[in-house]
């Protein structure tokens, strides 16, 4: 029996909105009480009144098993994870073969063992992620996928997907898509104006994202299905997302670290680690995301963590992989935010622990009694310089190499047991 005793703590609680110096006790890898005293024989951790919080529940991460272990492995991600305060990692299936039998879900459960934070799969909606026929999702579900989704590709065969859809809808699915018009963006590498012109950058149109969310909420309202869009990073997407909001339907939406704090100017020469799916947008557009994600519209924060290795970034911009790795760099971007003073540490939280636990059914997330003791302790003001070769991922594709940051993860948590500490 294991008893860990959080003392002098400021404990960021994100159900309740609170910020508050407290004590946390741990028993059996839960969530004991809060602002007791130590039981008898508990091993008492003193915070020194830094921040502890839930470990972020990270919704769509690209992990290279199967078929591209050298650009990132189960255990290289669980590493990352844990130095960057990640304790659920809900991996993508866009992997070769892609994640869409019961038999390479098995796999991929089985290899996720060697990472040491949680990992849960999601599975494609269509076979091959080629949006024609639907995967046999009843299965999957049974094998332990937590939702479904092709990532990256938008199927233009509305009548397939709306029977995904509508079969997922039967067995109380989630089915995550990443709203963009596949015919607009197809070959788009910047957001369409100025800037993309005058760099010779093949681009799209932010309504191209609008129309794909409009057709994506469509479906929703013809099927019933519990919905989440990926990504949201345009203002001209909002007011669909408000009206199916107020209209009732199961409907939530993410946007990625990277659109909440870059903008397309950090392109710059063509610097293809901030190249990204969707393209970075406009500077109103990226201020319209914070606005979102402070009023609720906007729920989810994810890092969209995609490795990517230095062939296939070192090519002409237009040619270039587009993603970033984030796990480790996921909190100190977030801290911009709350530096900036756009939303406060529960408020972070919320988006990036609390509504994707929410969301996919999980208990994590939370400071609540009997919650999984996944936690967190970090320094929201600690100053360092980030340098991409010190990451623990394999690919080192991050855009804030270089770049001043706020943010340390000092330990982390897994179910009460420790599995990162920061060097002293």
């Amino acid at each position: 029996m294991t008893i860990l005793h959080f003392l002098n703590a400021r404990l960021i609680d994100p159900e309740a909105g609170s910020d508050d110096i407290g004590s946390l006790t741990v028993k059996d890898g839960t969530i004991l009480a809060r602002d007791g005293k130590a039981p008898k024989g508990a091993t008492v951790v003193d915070c020194g009144g830094k921040c502890l919080a839930p470990g972020i529940v990270d919704l769509g991460v690209k992990i290279g098993e199967p078929g591209e272990r050298h650009k990132e492995s189960f255990r290289s991600a669980g590493l990352a994870a844990a130095a960057g305060g990640v304790t659920t990692i809900i991996a993508r299936p866009d992997t070769s073969p892609a994640i869409d039998t019961p038999e390479v879900l098995e796999f991929v459960t089985r290899r996720a063992t060697e990472s040491p934070v949680r990992i849960r799969h999601m599975a494609a909606l269509t076979k091959g992620r080629a949006g024609a026929e639907m995967t046999e999702i009843g299965f999957l579900r049974d094998a332990g996928a937590i939702a479904f989704t092709d990532v990256f590709r938008v199927s233009s065969e509305a009548k397939a997907i709306t029977r995904a859809m509508a079969y997922a809808r039967s067995l109380n699915a989630l089915v995550v898509c990443h709203p963009q018009d596949p015919g607009l963006s197809s070959g788009a590498s910047a957001t369409s104006g100025k800037f993309a012109s005058l760099r010779g950058i093949p681009a799209v149109s932010p309504m191209a994202e609008r129309m794909g969310l409009e057709r994506d909420l469509a479906l929703v309202e013809m099927t019933g299905v519990r919905y989440h869009a990926d990504q949201i990073t345009t203002a001209k997407s909002l007011p669909a997302l408000v009206r199916a909001k107020a209209a009732g339907f199961d409907v939530t939406a993410g946007t990625s670290i990277h659109h909440l704090t870059l903008n397309e100017f950090d392109v710059g020469d063509y610097r293809t680690f901030f190249k990204f799916t969707p393209p970075l947008r406009s500077e109103q557009d990226r201020l319209a995301m914070v606005a979102a994600l402070a009023d609720g519209t906007i729920d989810i924060i994810s890092s969209l963590h995609t490795p990517a290795d230095e062939e296939s970034k070192r090519l002409p911009f237009e040619e270039a992989a587009a993603g970033a790795v984030a796990l480790e760099t996921f909190l100190p971007a977030a801290m911009r935010l709350y530096h900036a003073g756009h939303l406060d540490l529960p408020a972070l939280f919320r988006a990036m622990a609390l509504n994707p636990a929410n969301r996919l059914g999980l208990p994590q997330g939370r400071l609540d009694l009997g919650a999984p003791a996944d936690l967190i302790l970090f320094d929201p003001d600690a100053p360092f310089l980030m340098d991409r070769f010190r990451l623990r991922s394999k690919s080192k594709n991050t855009p804030f190499d270089g770049a001043r940051m706020e943010g340390k993860v000092l330990a982390t948590w897994v179910g009460g047991t420790q599995v990162f500490a920061a060097d002293a």
